[in-house]
């Protein structure tokens, strides 16, 4: 898609996997229309880009050179494909320093991510309808360390995943329970 290869895992029924290529690439004609440098860095910043499901928006994997973008993410409605674009700019900050030499540190996790929120304030004063992504930018930006890049606890993020497409499965409680059961959830699924 626009140069960059792209793998779409869907494992929601409830999500159209067209809709989820027509949204990335709607996406990307943004950073290329309003950032055409960045765009063209793309290729070199990325060797492919993953749409799946994920405890956040985005993810850069540098072992891999893989841009994450969340599959709900992508589709939700309230979120503009700039802010989807915005995600990806963020991501692609991420492998540009980790291209330069720069190695991710945890004690220095909020200086990368103030990096990337600056790359997202920039596109977003740019774009239509940017504000937004200015808005989530600047304020992450004004937050403590700890908040701009807070410690995950990826187990439970997975969970609260696993939970919701539990919930957004179209069956029968029982058989939801039963899911439910056998990976471990929460057995109050409806």
């Amino acid at each position: 898609m626009r140069g960059l290869p792209v793998t779409v895992y869907n494992t929601r029924p409830d999500i159209d996997t067209a809709q989820v290529f027509a949204r990335l690439d709607a996406s990307l004609a943004l950073i290329e229309r309003y950032q055409p440098w960045h765009f063209r860095r793309l290729a070199r910043d990325f060797a492919q880009l993953v749409v799946r499901r994920f405890p956040c928006r985005g993810a850069y994997f540098p072992e891999r050179r893989t841009c994450l973008v969340e599959l709900t993410f992508t589709v939700n409605s309230s979120f503009s494909e700039a802010q989807v674009a915005a995600t990806i700019l963020h991501e692609a900050m991420h492998a540009r320093l980790h291209n330069a030499g720069v190695q991710y540190d945890p004690r220095c996790a909020a200086k990368h991510e103030r990096f990337c929120r600056r790359a997202e304030v920039e596109f977003g004063m740019l774009v239509p309808g940017g504000e937004p992504i200015v808005e989530r930018a600047l304020a992450s930006l004004e937050g403590a360390d700890d908040e701009v890049a807070p410690v995950v606890d990826w187990e439970l993020a997975g969970r609260r995943v696993a939970e919701a497409d539990l919930q957004a499965l179209n069956a029968p409680g029982w058989l939801k329970r039963a899911i439910a059961r056998r990976q471990g959830l929460d057995s109050s699924t409806e």
